[in-house]
């Protein structure tokens, strides 16, 4: 039975990476509608997590204000609308949930406008952040692979570099938790989520660090090593806050996952909480750092 499970649980998680790796690389419309796919997803889980409380959010309403500022988040990235219009769905989206929760036959709570607002910030505006870091492109440092030929030719820039690496360092992190864990975990880092360990989490932070390391130097960053460095620590750290903050609420709603629809891993909820605190942090530290190290 274990070991169904565990076969279970890497074929999944082999089908969700691989998905993952063919987004990432073509990028544009591809990546933003897959994104908006899983968002939605996501989303509704995160609503029956807030059910299971008692608290009645604004739903279909948030739903729908999530897939438009992704939308207008790419219509923006490709200069068809102004960053102004993208910039105001956000606080137009939060006024427009509090008239919708104010129209319903029974009288709101805070907790109903609390969990529609985090609704829209935890699963609309922190992915939104994904599509704005695969779109940049003002430093291309890998020119080696725009020799590789596709008949769909992605773009290789600056973006798809520090998307990828973002990627692979929660991965490192996930696995380098898991094994360590496994294998030396004697101390429970929180009682929010008992099966982590204070030695698992700092096999993650060093697996994360050395592939931050490695993919910096791979690509011929300046300061490599401390750059490399400096984003595998963020990646990890911000991808352990978002693995706890999802087991803190399916703590409260009662839940063992979030859902059950990726075998193994239980909901997408469970398999994203990694992904959704790291692009904003990855994003400002790009635009931020990168233009620094270049000058």
């Amino acid at each position: 039975m274990f070991t169904s499970v565990i076969n279970k649980r890497i074929i999944s998680g082999l089908a969700a990476g691989l998905f993952g790796l063919l987004i990432i690389i073509f990028g544009g419309w591809y990546f933003t509608i897959s994104v908006g796919l899983i968002v939605h997803l996501a989303l509704l889980e995160f609503f029956r997590m807030a059910e299971f409380t008692g608290i009645r959010p604004a739903t279909k309403t948030t739903l729908v204000a999530c897939q438009i500022l992704l939308l207008t988040t790419q219509l923006s990235l490709d200069g068809i609308v102004s960053n102004n219009l993208s910039a105001a769905v956000l606080p137009l989206s939060g006024a427009a949930i509090c008239c919708w929760l104010l129209l319903q036959p029974m009288t709101g709570s805070i907790a109903d406008i609390a969990a529609s607002i985090f609704g829209l910030f935890y699963l609309g505006f922190l992915p939104s952040h994904w599509l704005k870091l695969r779109n940049l492109n003002e430093i291309d440092l890998l020119q080696t692979l725009h020799s590789f030929q596709l008949n769909f030719r992605p773009d290789f820039g600056f973006g798809m570099q520090v998307t990828l690496i973002s990627c692979l360092i929660i991965v490192a992190f996930d696995i380098g938790s898991y094994v360590f864990g496994r294998k030396f975990g004697r101390n429970q880092l929180s009682p929010i989520s008992p099966a982590k360990t204070i030695e698992g989490v700092i096999g993650g932070f060093l697996s994360s660090l050395c592939v931050g390391m490695l993919c910096a130097s791979l690509c011929h960053w300046n300061l490599s090593l401390l750059v490399g460095f400096l984003l595998g620590f963020l990646v990890a750290l911000f991808s352990l806050v978002g693995d706890l903050i999802e087991s803190m609420m399916k703590r409260d709603a009662g839940l063992k996952d979030s859902g059950n629809v990726l075998p193994g891993h239980g909901g997408i909820l469970d398999r994203i909480d990694s992904y959704l605190f790291t692009p904003v942090i990855v994003y400002y530290f790009s635009i931020l750092i990168f233009p620094l190290i270049y000058n």
